[in-house]
């Protein structure tokens, strides 16, 4: 990555502003990793903040930057592996709570990207909840960004970042 890039990166993180999908929703540090290339898988994390006093659920994602968008998460298959699995039912957000989509654990993830993306670069994500609707963010690309406990493997799925870290 180039010192304009990195820059670019930075100030995406530094002033991101959260996004408000109702009076109650909002999203809160949202970011892409990617894998690069066309064809190539990524992912986009961020927070989910419920300050209403009725749960909501993300129920579906959408995003032109890849052929195809889902709910992931992460499973243990009883012998220490971790499975990626879609989600179809979505994920709950209780009032007044939370819901963090992050390295290691529940994401979005972009399987075949439509278009090389490099860091610093914005994808745009139309998340679908139950009762607050469509809200539209965009993460930038932080391919530098250390995760909460994982990174993306060969596949470009996420895996468990070693203890070292």
């Amino acid at each position: 990555m180039n010192r304009f890039q990195t820059l670019v990166a930075a100030a995406a993180t530094l002033f991101a502003l959260p996004v408000f999908a109702d009076a109650n929703i909002m999203i809160e540090d949202a970011y892409a990793r990617t894998m690069g290339g066309v064809g190539t898988s990524g992912a986009v994390f961020f927070t989910i903040m419920n300050h209403g006093a009725d749960a909501d659920r993300l129920i579906d994602a959408k995003s032109d930057a890849a052929q195809k968008v889902e709910l992931h998460t992460h499973k243990d298959d009883g012998n220490g592996v971790m499975q990626m699995l879609h989600v179809p039912e979505g994920f709950p957000i209780d009032a007044h709570g939370m819901h963090a989509l992050q390295r290691g654990g529940d994401h979005v993830m972009l399987m075949g990207l439509t278009q090389e993306l490099k860091d610093g670069d914005p994808v745009t994500v139309t998340l679908v909840f139950e009762k607050a609707g469509e809200v539209v963010i965009e993460a930038a690309v932080d391919n530098a960004r250390k995760g909460e406990g994982a990174m993306m493997g060969q596949s470009g799925h996420m895996m468990a970042e070693p203890a070292s870290e």
